[in-house]
């Protein structure tokens, strides 16, 4: 499922222009952090096209999650790099807090997605962020125009 996934997300995002900072794949749930790479992207939009796509794909293999889906719309405060760096350490943390993993980096089914940066890696850690921001930050002013 976890390919599927990585393909339905990387449809998501482009068709919607967002990224995802990042996911995180539970026996029960999931957990997905996107961003928009201009103030018109619609996160909403993309989870619904996502869940349609997703919801099919979990039925043909039978699979079944939580019940209900939870939406999030970080808050300005939340949207400050420190803090949003923040909650993708949380995302990335719950397979350990589930005990599925004594660490985050051995969850095979965590990451980081966005279109055309393939090599794009979540651990090291320290390496990621710098990595992550000046590709979202060019993404966002080639999208915008500004670049």
């Amino acid at each position: 499922m976890h390919h599927t996934v990585r393909e339905l997300l990387l449809h998501t995002m482009a068709r919607h222009h967002l990224h995802c900072a990042a996911y995180c794949l539970m026996p029960d749930h999931a957990h997905f952090l996107w961003m928009g790479l201009w103030d018109g992207s619609d996160q909403r939009l993309g989870a619904r096209f996502f869940r349609q796509h997703w919801n099919a794909a979990l039925h043909e293999r039978s699979v079944c999650l939580q019940p209900q889906a939870y939406d999030h719309l970080l808050c300005e405060t939340e949207r400050h790099p420190a803090a949003f760096e923040d909650t993708v350490l949380y995302v990335f943390h719950n397979p350990v807090r589930a005990g599925l993993v004594a660490e985050w980096q051995d969850w095979p089914f965590n990451g980081s997605l966005v279109p055309g940066f393939p090599a794009l890696a979540v651990w090291p850690i320290g390496e990621f962020w710098p990595r992550f921001w000046k590709i979202h930050n060019q993404e966002r002013s080639r999208f915008s125009g500004e670049g």
